[in-house]
Order: C-alpha cells, then structure tokens, then sequence
C-alpha cells in the first residue's frame, strides 16, 4: 500500500452481539483495509483515539460471498477485512463505542 494515511486504514468500527460482548475486555473490532497489516492497523488506532494504547491486533480476511441475480452468472461480493484491537489495562477506552 503506496502512501496510505491512517485515517485510510480503518474504515468503520463493527457493531455487533459478539463485538459488543467483547468491549467488557477492552477488545474492539473494526472494519479495515484489505491491504493493511497489523502494525498499521496498531498504529491508525493510537493515532485517531486519544490515550489508547494497543497490547495486540488479530485480523481476519473475509471473502465475499456468492451471489446471482435471477438465472444470470453467478458473482461475489466484495471481499472485506476485520480487526480485534485489545487495550492494555491502563489505555483509556475508545469514546466511539461509549454511548451503545
């Protein structure tokens, strides 16, 4: 990845059940470049939310799924990528998630 920003890593935080369980242990998921790695991914989070510290980045790619419209060809959709991002204990916590 040519000259990427780190607002350009990630891209949107995941809500979900198990995503939401997760936050009790500091354990935050989001939506991120397919091309980024791990210690982009660390760095963006650090960057963008105020006294966050990072302890560990697990990823996961996601392919797209299959899909046909009518008897037409069959296609995908577009494949994603997904990041846990786990706080160390004394890392304050990331004011996006707060008010759910």
């Amino acid at each position: 990845m040519a000259n990427v920003q780190f607002y350009d890593v990630i891209l949107k935080p995941l809500v979900t059940e198990k995503s939401m369980s997760g936050m009790a242990d500091k354990e935050y998921t989001f939506l991120v470049h397919p091309e980024a790695n791990k210690t982009m991914i660390k760095e963006a989070v650090e960057k963008m939310f105020d006294g966050v510290k990072v302890a560990r980045v697990n990823t996961i790619n996601c392919e797209g799924k299959a899909k046909r419209q009518g008897r037409g060809p069959l296609g995908k959709t577009a494949r994603t990528k997904k990041a846990i991002v786990k706080l160390t204990e004394d890392s304050k916590d990331i004011e996006v998630f707060a008010g759910l």
